[in-house]
């Protein structure tokens, strides 16, 4: 397949901006050079391409293994892309379901119809931000784990579950039993089944740890993140504790010190490394707009390639 594109910078660091020369499917593009790509920049936007959901489907599907979604919003022309509801407000820097263990590889965006202002899309490359932190910050969280635990309604766990299982069980069917076969022998997540049929989880995982790519290691989590659809996580240090304020704001410092925007054009697509990269919002000033979300798991031979491909160079 042959790679039909012109790639410039876009932002202040490594991000990448993709251009049609030809072709403007982006069918044209070589998954494993997208891949490849990808993984040295953190984020893609490919703009001027044909982009409707159907090519965004198919753009999503030839990157990926599996689709998993978000159970609290709802799809829009197939199984792949669903639209981005999340009020007005600015929504803090986040990986997508980084507070839950189900966090997707990949986070892809398409803007349908892009804002006249405001709503612009934030992006930070959890590399920069731990370069950049102090001596004390990476002593702490280099060696202490952090906990998201809260509690999710029973509609929305078990449309996770049945969508996570390829609707092998009608939504009526889906047990607590399910859910506890999707988190598996993981010692990272502990579940506990309330009353009303609710759940309550606690998941263990590294505010800072390696990537999607390679063993460098990303401040790249959801603790400045939203629960727009969802009661809001307590955060602590695995062992209960809590952060201190000083080296939470040493983080929101370097966080927007740091963050960069994608200011969508109609007809956009972005692609972030979602073990690497956080992504939030500006407050929307003009609700007069579109953008779907899909999230994914990359093909394992799609990263094969990119690995190999580097041993190689």
């Amino acid at each position: 397949m042959t790679t039909i594109a012109d790639v410039e910078p876009y932002g202040d660091a490594t991000g990448r901006l993709v251009l049609p020369t030809g072709d403007r499917s982006l069918g044209a593009l070589d998954p494993a050079w997208v891949t490849g790509l990808l993984a040295d920049a953190g984020f893609l936007l490919f703009r001027g391409f044909r982009t409707d959901l159907e090519e965004f489907t198919s753009f999503v599907k030839a990157h990926s293994s599996r689709i998993t979604l978000d159970p609290a919003r709802s799809f829009h022309g197939g199984e792949v892309a669903q639209k981005v509801d999340a009020g007005t407000v600015a929504v803090g820097l986040h990986l997508e379901n980084g507070n839950s263990p189900f966090g997707p590889d990949l986070t892809w965006f398409l803007c349908e119809k892009a804002a006249a202002s405001g709503s612009q899309t934030t992006v930070c490359d959890g590399y920069r931000v731990w370069d950049a932190a102090s001596d004390t910050a990476r002593e702490v969280f280099g060696v202490k784990d952090i906990m998201y635990s809260r509690r999710v309604e029973e509609p929305k766990w078990k449309a996770f579950v049945c969508h996570q299982t390829e609707g092998r069980k009608a939504l009526d069917d889906v047990t607590f039993a399910d859910m506890k076969d999707l988190v598996g022998g993981s010692v990272s997540t502990t579940l506990q089944l309330n009353d009303d049929g609710s759940i309550h989880y606690a998941y263990r995982v590294g505010a800072v740890h390696p990537t999607l790519f390679g063993s460098r290691l990303s401040w790249a989590n959801s603790v400045f993140g939203p629960s727009y659809n969802y009661e809001a996580p307590r955060i602590t240090f695995a062992d209960g504790t809590e952060i201190p304020e000083e080296l939470l704001a040493e983080f929101r410092r370097l966080t927007e010190e740091l963050t960069e925007e994608l200011d969508w054009q109609d007809g956009d697509v972005a692609l972030i490394d979602n073990t690497r990269v956080m992504h939030g919002r500006r407050e929307i000033l003009d609700t007069d707009r579109t953008i779907y979300n899909a999230q994914s798991y990359l093909d394992p031979a799609l990263l094969t390639a990119v690995r190999d491909g580097r041993a190689q160079a």
